[in-house]
């Protein structure tokens, strides 16, 4: 199956978020650039690095154009937009996730349209 520019382009974007997500595990364990003073760090922590290996396998996936690949793009994104939500609500700033929620905003924002939906095949009817 021929991959479409679009699902390339998901699948870089789902390997940048790994490596955002990564650093951003990082920075909460306190291992780069300093700790992150939030309720609950370690806990954000653990979840920044679920988020690094889920994007990684995710944007593998993409790449192999498997068409649960984008469901599960669209329930990942939303889940990332809420964690970063929780740091943002906590005492972290917008700052610390801001790349990542824009990206994550754009993600899920591309997902739904009819182009990409139908490059995995979910504009199909559905028999009742």
């Amino acid at each position: 199956m021929k991959r479409p520019f679009g699902v390339t382009v998901l699948a870089v974007l789902a390997g940048v978020l790994a490596v955002l997500s990564t650093f951003a595990a990082l920075r909460f364990f306190g291992l780069i650039f300093g700790i992150i003073n939030v309720p609950g760090v370690l806990w954000h922590a653990f979840l920044f690095a679920l988020m690094a290996w889920v994007y990684g396998w995710l944007a593998q996936m993409l790449w192999n154009m498997q068409p649960q690949a984008w469901i599960f793009l669209a329930v990942v994104t939303v889940f990332n937009l809420m964690v970063e939500l929780l740091v943002i609500i906590g005492n972290g700033s917008y700052a610390d996730v801001q790349l990542s929620f824009i990206l994550n905003g754009l993600i899920l924002i591309y997902i739904m349209l009819p182009g990409t939906r139908r490059a995995f095949g979910m504009n199909k009817p559905q028999a009742m």
